[in-house]
């Protein structure tokens, strides 16, 4: 997938993947927000807001205040090392998809988030 179109993808078409790839193992829609939450920034109303504008990943990520400990996230996915990637915005849409991935796969909430 090019960079450009990951830039213009509809964070809202995306979030419910994110919610039912972690529901169907067993997570909740409240642990997903909480960990894009985590990620970004956002309170529940912030959050709510960005998917009913129907907000691109580039100003979802331009208007969010990135977690200090986001650099803490490591690991692979889509077959890439995230702490390798070199455009900004493709790496903290990578984040993002790690956390979700950690999620699913059962990981503890505290580790998750990096506490």
């Amino acid at each position: 997938m090019s960079n450009e179109r990951i830039y213009k993808m509809i964070f809202a078409s995306v979030y419910p993947l994110y919610v039912q790839k972690a529901v169907k193992k067993g997570r909740t829609q409240a642990e997903v927000d909480q960990v894009i939450g985590w990620l970004t920034g956002y309170s529940e109303t912030e959050l709510q807001q960005q998917i009913e504008r129907k907000t691109t990943f580039e100003t979802f990520f331009n208007e969010a205040h990135l977690h200090p400990n986001a650099s803490k996230i490591t690991g692979v996915i889509c077959g890439y090392r995230v702490e390798e990637i070199d455009d900004a915005l493709v790496q903290k849409v990578r984040y993002l998809d790690k956390l979700i991935d950690e999620l699913a796969k059962g990981k503890a909430m505290e580790k998750i988030l990096r506490s």
